[in-house]
């Protein structure tokens, strides 16, 4: 019985789990919410504590169905978070890149900011057609891309630093 347990526990930490997700329509565009539930595994936790920075992307895509021919993406979006630790001050720094710094005293704090970031404006006022659905597809994951290319190796051939979400989808009607 306890053999069974462990493999899904062990699967479970390379998992990054969407709990949930929706858009709203605001003044300045589109909002998209989240809420994703992971834990870094020991390898990762390592990573960070040495001062290597972990990138966290977040893409979303919306598409509106054509009977005629393929999908018509009309929103394509990705944003990345970067946690890393200053060795030095003893902080962890979550960076979004290309805006906002925050720092924290703990690696939980920190996570805090990237398992449930701000509602992030993916497309502006007038980029969907009103009242027309779309279909939202959202994933997030530790992008490799980022990593320095000696740990881009690593993390190629290493399963600890696979950590990524399936693919949700849901509808949205443009308001």
């Amino acid at each position: 019985m306890l053999a069974c347990a462990l493999p899904q526990a062990a699967r479970a930490a390379d998992v990054v789990d969407i709990r949930r997700a929706y858009i709203e329509a605001a003044d300045e565009g589109y909002r998209l919410a989240a809420v994703y539930d992971f834990d870094l595994n020991h390898g990762l936790t390592d990573a960070v504590q040495h001062g290597v920075p972990l990138y966290f992307t977040t893409q979303v895509e919306f598409t509106r169905p054509r009977w005629y021919w393929f999908d018509e993406k009309a929103i394509v979006a990705h944003q990345t978070a970067r946690l890393q630790f200053n060795l030095l001050t003893r902080e962890y720094y979550v960076t979004i890149v290309g805006s906002v710094r925050q720092t924290f005293p703990t690696l939980d704090e920190a996570l805090f900011l990237i398992r449930r970031p701000s509602r992030w404006v993916v497309a502006p006022r007038g980029a969907l057609k009103v009242g027309e659905s779309y279909s939202v597809t959202l994933r997030m994951l530790l992008d490799p891309d980022y990593l320095p290319k000696p740990i881009q190796v690593n993390a190629f051939n290493n399963a600890e630093w696979r950590l990524a979400s399936e693919k949700k989808s849901f509808s949205y009607k443009a308001e």
